[in-house]
């Protein structure tokens, strides 16, 4: 009886409490389900209890507490904890029906009441999109749409890491859930993931592989640099602007070559291969062939110098022989003649000219000639002997 008559006393005085500016938190405060929250007042922490503290959710009381107790409505009792130091409440085990207005009216020394609102968001899960995958040929139409479960939930359109936004092409509907290219381009291809958000929780899709085939277009050859002679490679190379890539084939006066690919190698080319050459690339996927310009090929005989004869090669080895022999012979002439003057010039004395035998009487030359005449063996073999002896 006194507890209650304490609880209308108090409430006789909330009649009269003034709302306090900053009391709670401004709101939303928004939290995932299964999550808490913390309603924090303004108040400082105190060791003096509040007079009276009341709660209350979308006007009906949750929780009354006074310094001698505390009382909590029914089926709040394990999902409410209360702070008596600054009269703040947290609430746990958020379900959705906790969304809505909480309202504290604190009695102390002075009256004050605060409000704010909590929104409780079902999180983010089961982000999908279909199709999973697109192989599309260019300009062709293509729609994508993105399921999810969740709350307040925000849809985004990436390719790879470039949002996708409307346009002439582009169309974003039923709240971005669906993404829908009327006429897509080689542009348009790419990794798409559908991103869907809410303010407690993001998740993301799978990948989606959009592949947009086209062409072939500008398909040409590359030749190797002319001119081409006799005995020579010639290399040419085939491109073409496609996806996927195309197949080549090679013709040579609209006649096809057994041979296929982006390369084409003539080896040891001789004037039967003169011709206008092309490639002609051929896409599976759009089932497009496109033939290149034609590129003229020439084969032209190598004109090269004639080799010397025979009897050049002789003359020239004769005349490289007679040079040496000419080098060498005034060689050794040279050197000769420097011995000699060097031999004269040692010893003087030994020098005999013919003037001294032209002016000799001719009685000497007799009288020289019978000394010699005179002159038995016997003699030259004494001179031998003391010769011997002497040395």
């Amino acid at each position: 009886m006194e507890s209650s008559l304490t609880y209308l006393i108090i409430l006789g005085a909330l009649s009269a409490v003034t709302e306090g500016a900053g009391l709670l938190p401004d709101g939303p405060l928004q939290k995932a389900v299964g999550d808490s929250v913390r309603f924090n007042t303004s108040k400082t922490p105190t060791e003096t209890l509040f007079h009276s503290v009341l709660w209350k959710f979308k006007g009906e009381t949750i929780l009354f507490a006074t310094p001698a107790n505390n009382n909590t409505t029914p089926g709040y009792e394990d999902r409410i904890i209360y702070f008596p130091s600054t009269a703040s409440l947290e609430l746990r085990n958020l379900l959705t029906n906790d969304s809505g207005e909480y309202r504290v009216e604190i009695v102390s020394a002075t009256a004050d009441q605060g409000s704010t609102t909590l929104e409780v968001l079902e999180a983010v899960s089961g982000v999908t999109v279909s199709p999973n995958s697109a192989d599309l040929l260019e300009n062709a139409p293509v729609t994508l749409r993105c399921s999810s479960s969740g709350s307040s939930l925000t849809f985004l359109w990436m390719n790879g890491s470039t949002e996708v936004t409307a346009s002439d092409r582009v169309q974003l509907t039923n709240e971005n859930k669906t993404l829908n290219f009327t006429s897509v381009s080689r542009y348009d291809q790419g990794l798409y993931r559908c991103h869907v958000s809410n303010p407690v929780s993001h998740k993301i899709s799978e990948t989606v592989n959009i592949t947009v085939n086209y062409g072939p277009e500008d398909t040409r050859v590359s030749p190797s640099k002319p001119p081409y002679a006799t005995g020579s490679t010639i290399i040419l190379m085939c491109s073409a602007n496609s996806r996927p890539s195309p197949h080549f084939t090679w013709h040579v006066n609209s006649t096809k070559l057994p041979h296929d690919g982006e390369k084409l190698q003539l080896m040891k080319v001789t004037m039967s291969n003169n011709g206008n050459y092309s490639c002609r690339a051929f896409n599976p996927k759009t089932s497009v062939t496109v033939e290149s310009p034609p590129v003229p090929i020439t084969v032209t005989v190598l004109v090269v110098s004639p080799a010397c004869s025979a009897g050049c090669i002789a003359g020239i080895v004769i005349a490289c022989l007679v040079l040496v022999a000419g080098l060498v012979g005034g060689g050794y002439f040279y050197l000769h003649k420097k011995k000699t003057n060097r031999r004269m010039t040692d010893f003087p004395n030994t020098e005999v000219h013919q003037n001294d035998y032209v002016n000799m009487p001719n009685h000497q030359h007799d009288n020289m000639s019978s000394h010699y005449e005179n002159v038995d063996g016997s003699h030259y073999e004494n001179m031998s002997a003391e010769f011997r002896r002497a040395k």
